[in-house]
Parts: structure tokens; C-alpha cells; sequence
């Protein structure tokens, strides 16, 4: 199954929340792919790439947060878990993998505790490269404004918004990916 068959089984009305989806996930999966051609790193999946990218955000549906047109039950920080259920679902671990290790820069078992976040106690964080490649692309769109990009300031802003160990990570990505 190709990944927008996917998108369309679990967004099957051709809504705003889907195109929302869709245009995020494309921003996304464009400028990962934009830093991988410019970074030619040795057995780099381009495809994987763009296949995680578009997949990465599809457990938004089962979550609450009707500012982005999404009406379920979840707190929104749950969404990448809940995708990762999806993907493991359709046989897709390394894609489940992105969408749980997406948040923030990832999210550590200390960030989980410290803050009180609903999500299983333990690290979410993205280990392969390809992984944090779509992590840090990721923070450059938000699904509020996804028409535009956000400067390399106004990512670190939204990223420090989840501790400083975040921070930190996403600034090693961009020594890496710039």
C-alpha cells in the first residue's frame, strides 16, 4: 500500500483535516527530502524518507485539538504514538518508529515524567538519521500556518518550547543538516 492509499483508508472524506494532513506532510517530506540531496550521506532512503515524512503525522485524526480540524478523543501530544499504532497496524515498523519519535525533537523518559506528558514512560527519540532528518524538518511547518515556513529562529522558539534537552538536540541538527 503506498502511502496516500494509507492516508485516504484512514482520512477517507476529503475534508480539511485531510488536506491539512496532506499539505503539512508534503512541506515536510520536500524539505527532508531538500537537506538529504544536499547532505548525500551514504545509504540515505530517499524513499523511506519521503514515504515516513507524508506518514508522519496520520494519528492526528484521534486526537482533540479543533483548531486543526481535529475532533478525537486524544490529547494532542499522543499523535505520534497514535500513528505508530496505525503503522505497526499495517505492518510499517520503521515508519511507526518516525511518527513516535517526531515530537519536539523527541522526547526523552525525563522530559515524559518532568512535564506529566500522557505518553508510555520511556524515550521517543530519533536515533537513525533518517529519523531525525524528518524530526528537524518537521519543526520548520506548523499545521496552525502550513502555507509557510518557519525561519531557523521561530523553529528553535517552538522547539525550546519543550525543554531545553530538545533544544540542544535540535541545534546538533542544524550543525548537521544546514
Amino acid at each position: 500500500m503506498d502511502y496516500l492509499q494509507l492516508i485516504y483508508k484512514h482520512y477517507p472524506e476529503d475534508g480539511a483535516l485531510r488536506r491539512l494532513l496532506l499539505m503539512h506532510s508534503q512541506s515536510v517530506a520536500q524539505k527532508a527530502l531538500q537537506i538529504a540531496v544536499s547532505h548525500p550521506w551514504p545509504g540515505l532512503d530517499l524513499q523511506f524518507i519521503e514515504e515516513a515524512a507524508m506518514l508522519h503525522d496520520i494519528g492526528i485524526c484521534q486526537t482533540d485539538a479543533p483548531g486543526i480540524h481535529c475532533h478525537g478523543t486524544h490529547p494532542y501530544i499522543c499523535h505520534g504514538i497514535l500513528g505508530a499504532a496505525m503503522l505497526r497496524a499495517e505492518g510499517l515498523e520503521r515508519h511507526a518508529r518516525v511518527c513516535e519519535r517526531h515530537t519536539g525533537a523527541g522526547l526523552s523518559l525525563c522530559d515524559i515524567v518532568t512535564q506529566n506528558l500522557p505518553l508510555p514512560h520511556r524515550d521517543f527519540l530519533p536515533e537513525t538519521l533518517e529519523e531525525q532528518l524528518i524530526c528537524y524538518a518537521d519543526k520548520f511547518f506548523s499545521k496552525s500556518h502550513p502555507e509557510r515556513e518557519k525561519t531557523l529562529e521561530q523553529a528553535e522558539r517552538s522547539i525550546a518550547k519543550f525543554g531545553e534537552e530538545g533544544l540542544q538536540r535540535f541545534l546538533q541538527w542544524e550543525k548537521m543538516f544546514e
